[in-house]
């Protein structure tokens, strides 16, 4: 059973296993038994995720399988070193894996910083969900975890991603040149980041859960309430 926190009712220490929910929005552990799910989803997604996923430099690079890197994601988990979510949505009584929302490369120390990288189902995108994940994968990494600052790197060619982070107001620090390998070839980012001050009571606090016109899950994002906007 994985321990399930409704926001914004933060623990004061972190464990995982952890769910966190908001409104329909589920983040779930990624497990082996999601491993299907999960292929079928980016099977179908190919074409829009495609372009944006990361590469092996060099061919003499040995892949792993998804079992092994869900394997490997769990024990740095265990070790507070990532939260591998998936994102799930409560859908007309179903729950999909509609894609995923992940915070990486936790440093504690003095820096207290960790990068975030997420995905979705292109059937789901232009309701706000994924920035509704971003601000629920924040706010537990800062308000429970302690961190201090979240960064996300995104291709500037990569529109719907940039808009994520517009939406929810993380400030742009710079480019960095030719900084992670992707469809062949080392590519440029561009940085975003938040710190705690910035933040304040809460990402979540931007976030709003709505339906659309024909009834689906989807999220408002006050923007009155962003930094800087």
């Amino acid at each position: 059973m994985f321990r399930i926190v409704t926001a914004p009712s933060w623990p004061s220490t972190h464990t995982w296993p952890v769910s966190l929910r908001h409104g329909p929005l589920v983040l779930a552990p990624f497990s082996h038994r999601d491993v299907e799910e999960v292929l079928r989803t980016r099977t179908r997604n190919a074409s829009w995720l495609g372009p944006w996923d990361a590469t092996a430099p060099s061919v003499a690079e040995q892949p792993i399988s998804v079992k092994q890197r869900v394997r490997f994601m769990w024990d740095q988990a265990r070790r507070g070193q990532n939260l591998p979510w998936l994102i799930r949505l409560d859908d007309q009584g179903k729950s999909p894996v509609i894609g995923q929302c992940s915070v990486n490369n936790i440093i504690y120390g003095s820096v207290q910083c960790a990068s975030m990288g997420y995905w979705i189902d292109r059937k789901y995108a232009g309701r706000s969900i994924t920035p509704a994940a971003v601000a629920l994968a924040t706010d537990y990494a800062m308000m429970t975890m302690g961190l201090h600052r979240i960064e996300i790197c995104i291709r500037p060619e990569n529109k719907s991603s940039l808009r994520v982070v517009e939406k929810l107001g993380f400030r742009y620090e710079g480019r960095r040149p030719r900084f992670i390998h992707i469809a062949g070839d080392w590519r440029d980012h561009e940085v975003f980041a938040l710190t705690k001050e910035e933040v304040g009571p809460g990402l979540l606090t931007r976030i709003h859960p709505t339906q659309t016109e024909e009834g689906y899950p989807a999220f408002r994002i006050g923007l009155d309430d962003v930094s800087g906007t």
